[in-house]
């Protein structure tokens, strides 16, 4: 089989990304409080806390920061949309 007999599209299936890339502003700002929630109840060494406190900060601490970073890839998302809105307006 030559190339020119192949076919060739030019769409691309990439699957489906990581589970937080779906969540949105909201989400992520859910993600930061149940993060400051698991890192209080480490704190206040509640039932199921780990013996090992820096384990359980260390885990608040991950879902803290992807959902800070989610929040400001969204923000920064919507502040792109709106300064090429503006932008479009603008144009005579």
């Amino acid at each position: 089989m030559t190339d020119k007999d192949a076919e060739h599209s030019d769409e691309r299936d990439y699957g489906t990304g990581p589970w937080w890339t779906e969540l949105g502003t909201l989400g992520a700002v859910a993600l930061i409080i149940f993060g400051g929630l698991a890192a209080a109840w480490v704190f206040l060494r509640l039932p199921g806390a780990p013996e090992n406190l820096s384990t359980g900060y260390y885990q608040a601490a991950k879902v803290v920061a992807i959902g800070v970073v989610i929040a400001g890839s969204a923000l920064l998302g919507r502040r792109r949309t709106r300064a090429a809105a503006t932008e479009e307006t603008n144009e005579p």
